[in-house]
């Protein structure tokens, strides 16, 4: 009876201690909504332009709605990934190389008039460059954004690629972080060319902080599936679906605006297919090259 009892306490204490354990497993509402940009631009620059959408959110949830906009590409994704941040605004390239280590899950993107849910990168030139096709830039520099940029990196070196050039063996790549640090460079001279989001190109040339008369752009890309509003793993099913329902439902013309966007639709992994087919060539040739994109030094 005495060893029968004893089993008991020790079972008892067994379940004493996993079930702080097993509340944790479920997911419960949080007290608050931590949304992770990229650094598209400079943080204040990003915060900026997003606190629309922040004070929507936050009226539409009834919970407190932090921003927080990370070191680079990469240190937002992983944040995501690791849980410090609740939801995240990825580029097609920063979710595909993510989503390979853990289970996030896309659910939302911005479609805009006349084109729906894509965008575009462009490569832009000194106004005075000689270049009339990409084909010419073979032998100089070229700018780049961050490392996991797909409009800053990914796709203009696919464009690149397509023409024939290949990174360190026809152009010197050179990475500068950002949108804005490419479109400055070029515009300085500093560079023979730099890719950027076109989107981004054609804002800093609105708001005056690029002069149009210094740069003309060489070649646009086709259409690429856009940025998608990524949940990280683990919350709570009933507030994903209140967060999914706040996004669908924006009509608030301020929210929209940073995005271009007359509405957020559905997104699911499947809307990257294409992005993962221009990934797949440029890492093809990028194994005989010394530099490859996201990776070593050069995403210092």
């Amino acid at each position: 009876m005495m060893k029968w009892s004893r089993r008991l306490a020790l079972a008892a204490l067994g379940f004493a201690l996993a079930g702080p354990a097993l509340a944790q497993e479920t997911p419960a509402r949080p007290k608050k909504l931590v949304i992770g940009l990229l650094p598209t631009e400079s943080a204040p620059t990003v915060m900026r332009l997003n606190e629309p959408l922040r004070a929507y959110l936050q009226e539409t949830l009834k919970l407190p709605v932090e921003v927080v906009v990370g070191a680079n590409y990469a240190a937002t994704s992983e944040a995501l990934r690791f849980g410090r941040i609740d939801i995240a605004y990825l580029g097609p390239v920063t979710y595909i190389l993510q989503s390979k280590h853990v289970g996030l899950q896309p659910f939302a993107r911005p479609s805009h008039p006349g084109v729906g849910p894509t965008f575009q990168a462009t490569i832009i030139v000194p106004a005075d460059s000689k270049a009339q096709k990409l084909a010419d830039l073979k032998g100089g520099e070229i700018a780049f954004g961050d490392p996991a940029s797909t409009s800053g990196t990914w796709v203009p070196r696919w464009q690149l690629l397509h023409d024939g050039l290949v990174s360190e063996r026809d152009y010197k790549l050179r990475v500068l972080g950002a949108h804005d640090a490419v479109a400055l460079a070029v515009a300085n001279g500093k560079v023979a060319a730099g890719g950027l989001s076109k989107p981004v190109f054609n804002r800093l040339i609105k708001e005056g902080k690029i002069d149009a008369a210094k740069v003309r752009v060489l070649q646009d890309s086709p259409p690429i599936p856009e940025y998608m509003w990524t949940f990280r793993d683990g919350l709570d099913p009933a507030f994903k679906e209140e967060v999914r329902k706040a996004f669908v439902d924006i009509k608030d013309p301020a929210a929209l605006g940073v995005f271009r966007a007359e509405a957020f639709i559905p997104a699911v992994d499947a809307d990257v297919d294409r992005v993962r087919q221009w990934i797949a060539a440029i890492q093809a040739v990028s194994a005989q090259t010394a530099w490859k994109p996201g990776e070593g030094p050069a995403a210092q």
